[in-house]
């Protein structure tokens, strides 16, 4: 008969250590007033039973929950999972999350919430009352809800907003996104392109105003027109197709273009191949998000890296260590980079005017 595995509890802990379970409970829970020499003795009987503290015994030891309530879009999250279309925005926001909040005695936990919904209050109240979470983490469109910020700040939660430097409560994060469309823009203008579209995000997202303005920044610094070279997505593939067939159709010299989405840019790629148009020799494309499917296009499309984890963390620790009323005025911005790889390249000599047109049966 197989033996039972005797759970290890605080008072075996104290009993190992020979202190007392305010101690061990103080050690623990990351408590003030332990002589070094007793949190290390702890410590190493912690280690040498396998004492897991459970949230339950952490949250009657004070007012914390240590949960991390972490809100996600439910509407675009389900349906890029059923879709398997190989974005990684939740697995990188649970990478940075979770190893953060584990590193703090922390446990992160997610919600799915409608942005859209009418009863976006309703759901978001129940999971607050259910999990009494110690801070909550809001991503895009979420961080700039106002029904959703308002009612954290009136039941005084910290809360951490990321891609949104907008003043109000909670703690303002963003992850650069103009500078990052300055740099993708600024780039190709050094490989030589004159023409340089635009798909950008949907404008419920501060962040898809902020890449226009970075692009247009960079082209006006060189110069060049914008001018008729913008067209708006919703991030999803569908949109990317119909946004680079308006550009090439409009522009025939069009040498690049920046996708506000790796889906949205796979589009283009597509619609380039079915001009007959050759990534990078006739267009050059940059991306956004730079998720893993990027690296396996033919071409293996340059991305601007949006660095979802590490900005994720920086919120996490964040809301450990601010109470409700600290000072949140200050916007965290963490830099984006550029991944170069094979999609883009100098324009052609003279742009490739008569390949733009439709390839006969083509739609």
């Amino acid at each position: 008969m197989a033996r039972v595995r005797k759970t290890v509890t605080i008072r075996d802990v104290a009993e190992d250590a020979g202190v007392s379970l305010q101690t061990v409970s103080r050690v623990v829970n990351g408590g003030p007033n332990v002589r070094p020499q007793l949190r290390d003795k702890v410590r190493a009987s912690i280690d040498r039973l396998g004492y897991v503290p459970s949230l339950a015994a952490q949250r009657m030891s004070g007012s914390r929950s240590y949960i991390i309530l972490a809100i996600n879009d439910r509407e675009r999250t389900l349906a890029d999972w059923r879709a398997r279309l190989g974005t990684d925005w939740v697995d990188q926001m649970l990478l940075g999350g979770i190893l953060t909040c584990s590193q703090h005695g922390y446990r992160m936990m997610v919600e799915l919430v409608d942005t859209h919904s009418d009863h976006v209050e309703r759901e978001l109240g129940a999971a607050l009352s259910a999990l009494q979470p110690d801070g909550v983490l809001l991503t895009p469109p979420h961080s700039e809800n106002r029904l959703i910020t308002q009612l954290l700040a009136e039941r005084n939660i910290p809360f951490a907003r990321i891609g949104s430097n907008a003043p109000g409560p909670g703690i303002p994060l963003t992850m650069g996104d103009e500078s990052a469309a300055h740099l993708a823009t600024s780039r190709l203008i050094e490989l030589g392109h004159r023409r340089i579209a635009m798909i950008a995000g949907p404008p419920q997202y501060s962040l898809s105003g902020w890449r226009i303005d970075g692009w247009k920044r960079a082209l006006d610094e060189a110069g060049l027109p914008h001018d008729g070279l913008l067209e708006v997505g919703d991030f999803g593939y569908a949109s990317g197709t119909r946004a680079a067939r308006a550009l090439l159709d409009r522009h025939a010299d069009l040498t690049a273009i920046i996708g506000s989405s790796d889906q949205m840019t796979l589009a283009a790629l597509e619609v380039a191949r079915d001009r007959g148009l050759s990534v990078p020799h006739d267009l050059s494309l940059i991306s956004f998000d730079n998720t893993p499917i990027v690296r396996f296009s033919q071409p293996p499309l340059t991305a601007v890296d949006q660095p979802i984890a590490e900005t994720v963390s920086r919120a996490v620790e964040q809301l450990i260590a601010r109470g409700p009323d600290g000072d949140d005025d200050a916007v965290i911005e963490v830099a984006a980079g550029l991944v170069e790889r094979s999609s883009t390249a100098p324009p052609p000599v003279e742009a490739p005017a008569q390949a733009h047109a439709h390839a006969p049966g083509r739609a």
